[in-house]
């Protein structure tokens, strides 16, 4: 194998490519995020409890929009899990340590409750800050032919 069989090609990444990534795992996460603080809340979850919950549905939602589309392509499961694992995992970890890193520093937001403005507006701040931040890498790793740069190659079997 020649040396360039060992790194993947350079890909052209522009800010509109980097922000459309960061707002398909944001959209993974804000369901995942929302839906675990709604579960471990009517659950009477510790906060702790709420967090682990959120950040494990918000993989399992990432993961999933992104293998929905894979899966369209016609390839099979292992492949489209595959491929959302290579796309997702970086930006996904990411949000989630700013989302949750956001929601505990603000005072009182994980004790608000879900009828609290605090709450919903925290949450809210928290993925402005998540994909602010988050736009940048995914930039960089698209422009390493990483990130959702594999998701691309599936895209164009349609």
């Amino acid at each position: 194998m020649d040396h360039a069989a060992h790194h993947p090609a350079r890909a052209v990444a522009t800010w509109a490519m980097a922000a459309q990534a960061t707002l398909h795992c944001l959209t993974g996460c804000a369901i995942g995020e929302v839906a675990g603080m709604v579960i471990g809340t009517a659950l009477g979850l510790h906060n702790a409890a709420i967090v682990v919950l959120s950040v494990v549905l918000a993989f399992v939602f990432g993961y999933a929009l992104t293998m929905r589309g894979v899966l369209r392509a016609g390839v099979g499961l292992k492949t489209a899990f595959t491929v959302a694992l290579a796309a997702d995992t970086v930006s996904i970890a990411i949000m989630e340590v700013l989302d949750n890193a956001v929601m505990i520093a603000v005072p009182g937001a994980m004790d608000a409750g879900l009828t609290s403005l605090l709450f919903w507006g925290s949450l809210a701040f928290s993925f402005v800050v998540a994909f602010v931040l988050t736009t940048p890498v995914n930039k960089w790793l698209i422009g390493r032919g990483r990130g959702h740069a594999v998701v691309h190659a599936y895209h164009a079997h349609h």
